[in-house]
Order: structure tokens, then C-alpha cells, then sequence
């Protein structure tokens, strides 16, 4: 792939810090902050993101196990999340070599109508099954994650961004 201009050369991406970041992502939602509907889902944000910088190491099967803790852990319907997650990562996955080629601002454009799908499944479910609307402050929440895409960029990118050690034999 030819790196858009501008744009440094990332070091590969230690397995363990996505490991650690979708566990601390998962935390975070799982924290007994009330149940606010337009509040982010961190959880996301980190799927799409790892779905679109390593799409071979963070698939369906992951969202899909972190969709039923998410189920579990607010005792939603089983399979609410694990089904809005994996269409999200699915979605995530299909567009990842085109996004990419984006600045991230224009990303966080792009990623919007994914967060909303992801809610709109989520929201179909809940309603489908008796819930009540839980109003239209619900619908904040996507755009509050695609406000979020630029600092989870920052984040997420930073211990690649590293310089190499400085060895003057070194090519790069």
C-alpha cells in the first residue's frame, strides 16, 4: 500500500496493548455511572478503531464475545450488543482500506453513520422485544463517539508513533 504523503511510517502494534485497551474499554462501560442514553460507548469506538488499523487481529468473533459481556454485565437482552457489535465490526472491516486514505476528521465523518447503525440495531432490538423509546437524547450518543474518533486516534496511535532506537546504523 503507498502511505499517503505526510504520513510517518507506524511501528507495529504490540497485541497485548489492543488486548489491554478493549479490557479497559469494556471496564469503563461496564462502570455503574446510571443509565445515561446518550452517553458514548467507549467500547465501540475501540472496535472500529482496531477493526479498521488491524482488521486480522480484531474480527467478528471478538466483537461478538465483548458484545455478550457488555449483555451480561448490564443485563440486557443476550445478544442486544453482541449483534450491534458485530455488524459494527463487520461495517468497520468492509471500509477499512478506504478510510484509511482519509484525514482524521474526515473519518470521524465517515465512522458516524457506523456508530448509528450500531444503535439503530441496538434500539430496533430493545424495541422489538417490549422496551420503551428511551427518547431522543438516544441519538447523541453516535455523535458524541464521532466526536470521540480524533482522540482515540491520538491515543491509540501514540506507542507506534515512538521513534526507533537511535542507532546510527539503523536504516530508518
Amino acid at each position: 500500500m503507498i502511505m499517503p504523503r505526510g504520513e510517518p511510517l507506524l511501528l507495529p502494534v504490540n497485541p497485548v496493548f489492543i488486548v489491554a485497551s478493549l479490557a479497559a474499554g469494556l471496564a469503563i462501560n461496564l462502570l455503574p455511572l446510571g443509565r445515561v442514553v446518550w452517553m458514548p460507548d467507549l467500547l465501540m469506538v475501540l472496535l472500529v478503531f482496531w477493526g479498521v488499523h488491524q482488521p486480522l487481529r480484531i474480527g467478528l468473533g471478538t466483537a461478538f464475545v465483548l458484545g455478550l459481556c457488555m449483555d451480561v454485565g448490564q443485563s440486557a437482552l443476550l445478544g442486544q450488543h453482541a449483534l450491534a457489535y458485530t455488524v459494527l465490526s463487520f461495517s468497520a472491516i468492509a471500509i477499512h482500506r478506504r478510510l484509511l486514505w482519509f484525514s482524521v476528521l474526515s473519518q470521524a465523518l465517515q465512522v458516524l453513520p457506523l456508530f448509528a447503525l450500531a444503535h439503530a440495531v441496538e434500539l430496533l432490538l430493545r424495541m422489538a422485544t417490549g422496551g420503551i423509546f428511551p427518547g431522543l437524547w438516544s441519538f447523541l450518543a453516535p455523535v458524541l463517539e464521532a466526536l470521540l474518533w480524533p482522540l482515540a486516534s491520538w491515543v491509540l496511535l501514540a506507542p507506534q508513533r515512538r521513534p526507533p532506537d537511535a542507532d546510527q546504523n539503523r536504516p530508518l
